[in-house]
């Protein structure tokens, strides 16, 4: 069941609302940004997803193909969230858990955790529910 969660950078200058199912499954991915940031997130449709404050004090990354904004705040370099376009998808948004401020942590640790290859660029279609598939062996849910 979708439940609404208020999320924030650390500095608190970006705020937003998302709308989280955590029975649906969180992600772990081992592309090089999200090894390196250790990002744990869920993704949701833009439905799901209103930016409250801080817009202007966003700034953006984005590398190899281009398909993922990673949104970070400006005064205190925390990634929060990010969003995504994909051909086969349409667009999406990556919040990570551990912004969400209001997150019971008990429900956080019953939540399924998908590890996803983002390194070979299988991670948008397992996230989406397409996977773990024959091309891409090295995912594994954990409950």
């Amino acid at each position: 069941m979708k439940k609404t969660y208020v999320g924030s950078c650390h500095c608190g200058a970006v705020r937003y609302e998302a709308d989280v199912d955590l029975s649906q499954g969180t992600y772990k991915c081992n592309c090089s940004i999200c090894t390196k940031a250790r990002l744990w997130h869920v993704v949701i449709g833009p439905e799901d997803f209103r930016l409250l404050s801080g817009e202007s004090e966003l700034t953006e990354y984005q590398f190899h193909t281009k398909q993922l904004h990673h949104l970070f705040c400006k005064r205190c370099g925390v990634h929060s969230f990010g969003w995504g376009d994909d051909t086969d998808l349409g667009k999406f948004y990556t919040v990570k858990v551990n912004c969400l401020d209001d997150m019971d942590l008990d429900e956080l640790a019953r939540a399924p955790i998908t590890y996803v290859n983002g390194r070979e660029g299988r991670g948008l279609q397992v996230a989406a529910g397409r996977g773990p598939s024959p091309l891409n062996p090295s995912v594994r849910t954990e409950r």
